[in-house]
């Protein structure tokens, strides 16, 4: 079984369909998206047409649930994202949830099995140790566990042999966050971000897999909504233009 796993889409239609054109041509028997797929300045309406049409499983991230639930004191991405959504569109995403068992060996979740703001594979801009993955897991039991959330790629076995697989994000290479502490998450690349979780010989290993996609193009309409820090992170995968010095 071969397994591709999206996420972090966040409305970035030209990357999404960068990363579908990839993994079409590499033969999958099933794609599944982890959600934050609409959250941004860029083309919600569009990207959430595109994914409905898909026979893929999606997830709902914090994001969806938050677009859900926006106030007047929400976040502009989340805001940005609402405006553009029409009732068939927020439907959809009512309907995802933040998790879900995939196959008796396999367990899909936003974040981690129980929250959809706690990385399984981070905390914050480090990397998570063991026992906070393993306090995270608790007593799930699939081999394969597939999270997303932190944009950060990264394949990990588990002390019991399990493998935990983040993509990292589709459509935001980088970003800022203040959960749990103010810290920033730079890929340190443009290209969109997806894996292929594979099963030989009951084994799961994945591949973590980096696409080039037209992304001026969705950096120049970040600045028409008058997003510079999605300018500077869609072109650079970094925060600042500081950062940039590769």
């Amino acid at each position: 079984m071969r397994i591709a796993i999206l996420s972090d889409i966040h409305g970035n239609l030209a990357a999404l369909q960068a990363v579908a054109a990839d993994l079409a041509r590499r033969g999958v028997d099933a794609v599944v998206n982890l959600g934050d797929s609409l959250s941004g300045p860029l083309l919600p309406l569009e990207t959430a047409q595109f994914l409905m049409a898909q026979d893929w499983t999606h997830l709902a991230g914090n994001h969806e649930r938050q677009i859900l639930a926006c106030h007047a004191g929400s976040g502009q991405s989340d805001l940005y994202a609402r405006s553009r959504l029409t009732h068939t569109e927020l439907d959809w995403i009512a309907s995802l949830r933040p998790a879900l068992q995939f196959a008796p060996d396999v367990l899909l979740c936003h974040g981690s099995p129980d929250s959809d703001v706690t990385g399984l594979l981070q905390t914050a801009e480090r990397n998570a140790s063991a026992q906070e993955v393993a306090q995270r897991l608790g007593d799930v039991a699939a081999a394969l566990v597939a999270c997303g959330h932190t944009h950060v790629a990264r394949s990990v076995r588990g002390a019991r042999g399990q493998l935990i697989v983040n993509p990292g994000s589709v459509g935001q290479p980088a970003y800022r966050d203040d959960y749990p502490h103010p810290h920033a998450i730079e890929s340190g690349s443009p290209d969109a971000r997806y894996a292929i979780a594979e099963r030989r010989a009951g084994i799961w290993q994945a591949e973590l897999i980096g696409v080039p996609y037209p992304h001026r193009d969705m950096a120049a309409l970040a600045a028409l909504r008058g997003r510079d820090d999605w300018v500077v992170a869609l072109n650079s995968g970094y925060m600042s233009v500081e950062s940039n010095n590769v």
